[in-house]
């Protein structure tokens, strides 16, 4: 494993840039560049990643960036940094303060850093591979709950090829068996949640790696599992199941 000198500190710093970015324009009427009948694209969106792109360009010139907005830098360097200028774009437009920053990196397909950052809150998780967990510099840890009845889960879904009719099913099933089934719009938070015990599961059947990247690592760094399983040729959308590594999630989806 090689993390790059100061590659957690340019990550938090680009991060909360964005996000303050992101807090200064959330009150303004926001341009849609693309539209569909369950997902909106702004402006925004490419503004935000534009800022991000060049922070990290200009501190790792030599990198590559595989972002939602499109990629940069060079494709052929070990270091790729996986971007999400705004995780809950939907939320964002319609005025919802749920929403985030996702930046993670990773080397020869191995992830090595992730930040997530809520402008809203000021909550900044992070974490580098091999260590800690960290919100706002505080260690963070998975829940330790074991029970389905005492648990919190996110069940989201995708819109197509048959995501949508299988997280249903999911949602259906499970939403019996815990305290309470939650979904937030943004797959990062998601995450974030379950390394800071908020939540206890979070499972989708269709979310990109730019939503999920950061996150993944920084669950994982908390205590807990993620399973990605990717569909898509480069892995860049798939099905996912991160938990506290303690409740039977997986036995309990009736898949």
């Amino acid at each position: 494993m090689m993390i790059p000198q100061q590659a957690l500190t340019v990550a938090i710093d680009t991060a909360k840039a964005a996000g303050a970015f992101l807090k200064q324009h959330f009150h303004d009427d926001k341009h849609v560049d693309e539209a569909s009948q369950h997902d909106i694209k702004l402006e925004l969106d490419k503004m935000s990643q534009a800022l991000i792109t060049e922070r990290l360009l200009a501190a790792f010139p030599d990198h590559a960036i595989l972002g939602e907005e499109g990629k940069e830098g060079d494709p052929s360097s070990d270091y790729e940094w996986i971007v999400d200028p705004i995780d809950g774009t939907v939320n964002y437009y319609y005025g919802i303060p749920l929403y985030c920053v996702s930046i993670a990196l990773r080397f020869k397909g191995d992830l090595i850093v992730g930040v997530i950052y809520d402008p809203n809150l000021d909550e900044c998780w992070y974490a580098e591979k091999g260590g800690p967990a960290y919100l706002n510099g505080k260690v963070q840890h998975v829940s330790r709950r074991t029970k389905m009845s005492e648990a919190i889960v996110f069940i989201g879904h995708g819109k197509t090829d048959g995501s949508k009719e299988k997280g249903l099913r999911r949602f259906a099933h499970v939403s019996g068996q815990v305290r309470k089934v939650r979904i937030i719009g943004t797959a990062a938070l998601a995450l974030a949640y379950i390394a800071s015990a908020r939540f206890d599961a979070y499972v989708e059947s269709m979310v990109s790696i730019w939503d999920l990247a950061a996150g993944k690592l920084i669950v994982e760094c908390a205590g807990g599992r993620v399973d990605f399983e990717p569909f898509t040729e480069g892995g860049e959308q798939g099905s996912i199941i991160a938990w506290n590594n303690a409740i039977p999630i997986v036995e309990s989806l009736g898949d």
